[in-house]
C-alpha cells in the first residue's frame, strides 16, 4: 500500500510540472513583476501626506529650479505608464501638452487615483503580451514614427517607473518620511 501511494504522489506531481523545454509563460511573468512595481509606488504615492504633494527640493542658490514636484512625479510616472499601456493595447495614444499628466489633478486622492487606474491600465496591456508576440514591433509610445518591441515596451514600464520611485524616495525622505519599502516588516 506505501509503495501505490508513493507512486501515485510521483505521478501527480510529474503532471504539474512544466516539461524541461517548456518556455516560461511571459504574461503570467511580467504581471507578477509589474504587481511589485505596483505595489511599491502606489505605497510610496499614498505615504507622502497631502500637504507634501507640492513639495520639490531647492537650495538658496536655486540648483533644483524646475524640477518637478512630488506630485507632478506621481502623475508623470501615470501618464507615462498609459502611453505605454495605450501602444501595447493598440489604443491611440492621448495628445498631450506635456507628459506630467492632466494639469487639473492637483489633490491626493485624485493624483493616487490616477496612479492606481494606470497600473490597471498596465494590468490590461501586459494581459495582451504573449511568448509568440514579444518581438513583435509596434509604434513607439512616445514616438510613434518609430517602432520598438513589445517587450521593450514592457520593459520601459519597469525601468521608467522605477527610474523616477527613485527620485520620488529622495522627496519622501527629504520630508523626514521613511518608505514604506524601507519600514521593517509589520509596520
Amino acid at each position: 500500500m506505501y509503495l501505490i501511494r508513493t507512486f501515485a504522489v510521483l505521478a501527480l506531481s510529474a503532471l504539474s510540472l512544466p516539461a524541461a523545454d517548456e518556455a516560461p509563460n511571459m504574461r503570467q511573468n511580467y504581471d507578477r513583476q509589474l504587481s511589485g512595481v505596483e505595489r511599491e509606488v502606489v505605497g510610496l504615492v499614498e505615504a507622502m501626506p497631502a500637504d507634501k504633494f507640492g513639495f520639490a527640493p531647492s537650495t538658496p542658490g536655486g540648483a533644483f529650479t524646475g524640477v518637478r514636484t512630488f506630485g507632478v512625479q506621481a502623475k508623470h510616472v501615470a501618464f507615462a505608464i498609459n502611453q505605454i499601456s495605450s501602444g501595447l493595447l493598440g489604443e491611440p495614444i492621448a495628445p498631450a501638452k506635456d507628459d506630467n499628466g492632466p494639469a487639473e489633478l492637483t489633490k491626493k486622492e485624485d493624483i493616487v487615483k490616477y496612479v492606481k487606474d494606470a497600473f490597471a491600465h498596465a494590468h490590461k496591456a501586459v494581459g495582451t503580451v504573449t511568448n509568440a508576440n514579444l518581438a513583435e514591433a509596434m509604434p513607439s509610445p512616445f514616438n510613434p514614427k518609430n517602432t520598438t518591441t513589445r517587450a521593450e515596451s514592457v520593459g520601459m514600464l519597469f525601468w521608467h517607473t522605477f527610474d523616477h520611485y527613485g527620485q520620488m524616495v529622495v522627496y519622501l525622505r527629504m520630508n523626514g518620511i521613511v518608505p514604506p519599502a524601507s519600514q521593517p516588516a509589520g509596520r
